[in-house]
Formats: C-alpha cells, structure tokens, sequence
C-alpha cells in the first residue's frame, strides 16, 4: 500500500452505497486516518451504536453532513428543520467526542433553496441568518462549529441560496467564530473571481470550520449534483486554493467529498485507494502544515 496522507478524510459521501460498517472498514483498511460521516447511516444504526462503531475504528471524526435547509417562512416546515437541526447539533457533538484524537465537532450547513413559488433570494438568505441565530445558542452549549457551505450558483434555486464564500462569511459575521464558520469547498467555489481574498478573510477571521475538495469536469452529466470528481481529473486549480488555505494556519484533516454514480458503481475499497491516489496527487503536494492534535 503506498503512503496515504495524514490529513485525508474520507466524506462518506465519497463512498455512499457503504453503510457505516463497511465505511469504517474500507477507511481503516486503506490507511486513511479520518472519516467525514453522514447523517442518514448513523441513523441508521442509531447514534450511540455509531459513536461506538467510530471509537472502535480508532478513526478522527472531521464533519458529520449535512444538516439545515431552512430557508421557508415561518411555519411548520420550519420549526420542524429547525428541530432536526438541533438534532444534529447532539449527533456532531458525540460523534467528535467518539473520533480519535484531532477530531472536530463540525456540522455542515446547507442553507437550502428557495421555497416553492418565491422568487426572494435576498429574503431567503436573510432566513438562513434567523435560523442560525436560532441555533448558534444550542451549538455553543454543546461546542459545535456550525460550518456554512456555499453551493455553486446552478444549486440556487433548489438546495443553497448561498453561493459565494463571501456571502456565507457575511452571515457568519454575526456570530463568534467557534459557533459558526464556513465550508470551504473547492467543487463550489473554484470559480468565484473573489476566491482567493474570501479565503483570506475566512482565515483572518477564524472561520475555516473544514476544507473539502474534489474537482469539476465538463460536460456536466443531467444530474449536476453527482458531477464531481476525484481530484486531478477535471479544471480546478488545487495549488493556489490549497496554498490560499495553508496560508491561513488551516491545519486540520481535508475531506474528499464525492457524488459521482460512475465512482459509487465501484468497490468501497477500490474508491477508497483511488480517492487516497487522486490526493497525494493533486492536493498533497500543496500542503504544509501537519494536522493538529
């Protein structure tokens, strides 16, 4: 087996169609040090047997993904997101007091899209603020980074009205950065002309909750949402994204979070080593700093 970076992490959605079992297996197996969860397979086995499943791999815990959507008005939709929420909140708590040593208690938020018949994408991103604010007590209490992740302009209208680093920075303003940061996720953000300066402000401003990375090729397949890629194979430009993060102090683990159904159609183990290839690759050799324990 040839040397797998330290500081990957596998996002299980990298590896989907492996229930968490087999996930914590083929991340061990393979020589990959930490795991990004999902919430559904945790669900699945409930959260006390996941924790333990975790602390028993010996594995570091860098996200559990993904929870908010919590961009509809006021009302019963809403207050039920907003309970989910605080649900995730208590997954991502245990979760990362389960990983090994240099584990994060990071949740992902993705804001959602706009509800059905509204065209306000301002007033949906004033929303997405109100709910964290709602949230952000709870996160606190319970040492919870919340982690706003911009989604690419094309996912606006149906799963983040978020689509800049600089705009998830603009909301997380106004709250203490150990409560709420950013994802910053190359797949979303390669593109903006603005990047490389929110990256610098993310940093400056102690926001930088986790870095993933995968990469974009064209032509797009007709469901955009399984469209990225393994590292190196598609147009994004990992030295200067990868060298912006470093430059800030980012020294924890980087996700490989990947939804693809031509790499999810292989074996667990297989996307796994490739996953580990692709990086040492194309992330790797950008990286200085050693993760933090």
């Amino acid at each position: 087996m040839s040397t797998v970076d330290p500081r990957l992490s596998i996002n299980q959605g990298t590896i989907k169609r492996a229930d968490l079992a087999e996930a914590l297996r083929a991340t061990v197996a393979n020589g990959v040090q930490s795991i990004g969860l999902w919430r559904e397979p945790v669900q699945e086995v409930g959260l006390t047997t996941a924790a333990k499943m975790l602390a028993d791999s010996g594995l570091r815990f860098s996200t559990h993904c993904r929870s908010g959507f919590f961009t509809m008005p006021e009302g019963p939709a809403r207050r039920s997101s907003i309970d989910d929420n605080l649900v995730a909140i208590e997954e991502a708590a245990t979760l990362a007091a389960a990983g090994a040593a240099g584990s994060f208690p990071v949740l992902v938020l993705v804001a959602g899209g706009l509800p059905e018949g509204s065209r306000d994408v301002i007033g949906a991103r004033e929303r997405v603020r109100d709910a964290i604010g709602e949230l952000a007590p709870a996160a606190k209490a319970a040492g919870v980074q919340l982690a706003i992740e911009p989604l690419h302009p094309m996912f606006a209208s149906d799963r983040c009205v978020v689509s800049t680093l600089g705009q998830s920075l603009d909301i997380a303003a106004d709250f203490d950065p150990e409560v709420v940061g950013v994802t910053v996720d190359t797949f979303h953000i390669w593109w903006d002309p603005d990047v490389l300066t929110s990256i610098e402000r993310a940093g400056r401003e102690g926001r930088i909750a986790t870095y993933q990375v995968c990469d974009w090729k064209t032509p797009l397949p007709a469901n955009v949402l399984n469209s990225r890629h393994y590292p190196g194979d598609g147009v994004i430009d990992f030295a200067s994204l990868t060298r912006a993060v470093e430059a800030t102090g980012y020294d924890r683990d980087i996700e490989v979070e990947i939804f693809n159904e031509e790499i999810w159609a292989k074996d667990t183990d297989t996307i796994v080593r490739e996953t580990a290839a692709s990086f040492g690759s194309a992330v790797t050799p950008h990286l200085r700093a050693a993760v933090a324990s």
